[in-house]
């Protein structure tokens, strides 16, 4: 009797499972043992991963803590994908409904932060825009144009102040948070992700234009909200960290 492949990552996952009676050793006798071996071997490499990719929230909590918080999504969250770099996707919704740190608000944006630095690390890379661009179009044509953006631009929004919270943790000397939303810019110029607190108003844009919204519609949504909005200064960060790379614009 063979080992289905579902029966065997049910028991490799969840310790209350038994050994699946057809899983043997190399001598024919019960696997029991060195499957507790494996069993632990797997969970324990995936914590390590969560350790690395989470390192903020560790500091947080504790290591302690977070090696039991870790033992227990590594259990609910196998793998879905071979790509390590991938794994942890459903963390920060997991700490949002874990009752014991739902007085912690702030830690699934600090997760998600955490999740889109690491993203953005290993996302595609991608020529750069020619700036010069912006200043050979007249301006009804800029209006009407369309911009792309790098695969490695990620933008974290939040109701607490995510990025300080980071530099805190992980940063020598950074100031203590304190209370504010920030939304957080993240680019890769070159090889390390980089974070940028972002004016408000900048991350509404930056939305609007990934959706293929043409510059000028998403500059007049934006005065409604945030008249005075400053587009030449979120313009020269994109342009200054490679976060553009096409500007679609018909004549």
């Amino acid at each position: 009797m063979m080992t289905s492949q579902s029966d065997f990552r049910a028991a490799l996952f969840d310790p209350q499972i038994v050994v699946p009676i057809s899983l043997t050793d190399g001598q024919s006798q019960p696997a029991g043992k060195r499957f507790d071996v494996y069993r632990n071997n797997v969970i324990m490499s995936l914590k390590e991963a969560m350790s690395e990719s989470f390192p903020v929230i560790e500091k947080l909590i504790g290591t302690q803590n977070f090696a039991s918080l870790a033992g227990l999504f590594v259990r609910k969250h196998p793998p879905k994908d071979p790509r390590m770099m991938l794994y942890g996707i459903e963390f920060p919704s997991f700490l949002e409904t874990f009752e014991p740190l739902s007085h912690l608000g702030y830690l699934p944006d600090v997760a998600r932060l955490e999740l889109a630095r690491r993203h953005s690390y290993h996302a595609a890379d991608a020529r750069p825009i020619d700036p010069s661009v912006f200043g050979t179009l007249p301006p009804e044509v800029l209006a009407s144009a369309t911009l792309s953006f790098a695969p490695a631009l990620r933008v974290v929004r939040s109701d607490w102040p995510i990025l300080d919270i980071w530099h805190f943790n992980m940063t020598d000397g950074a100031a203590k948070p304190t209370a504010g939303a920030q939304d957080v810019l993240l680019t890769r110029a070159e090889f390390d992700p980089e974070m940028h607190l972002l004016p408000a108003g900048s991350a509404d844009l930056i939305e609007a234009l990934a959706k293929e919204t043409k510059l000028g519609d998403a500059l007049d949504t934006l005065e409604n909200t945030h008249p005075g909005f400053d587009f030449s200064a979120l313009l020269g960060l994109l342009i200054q960290t490679n976060a553009l790379t096409a500007l679609s614009a018909t004549p």
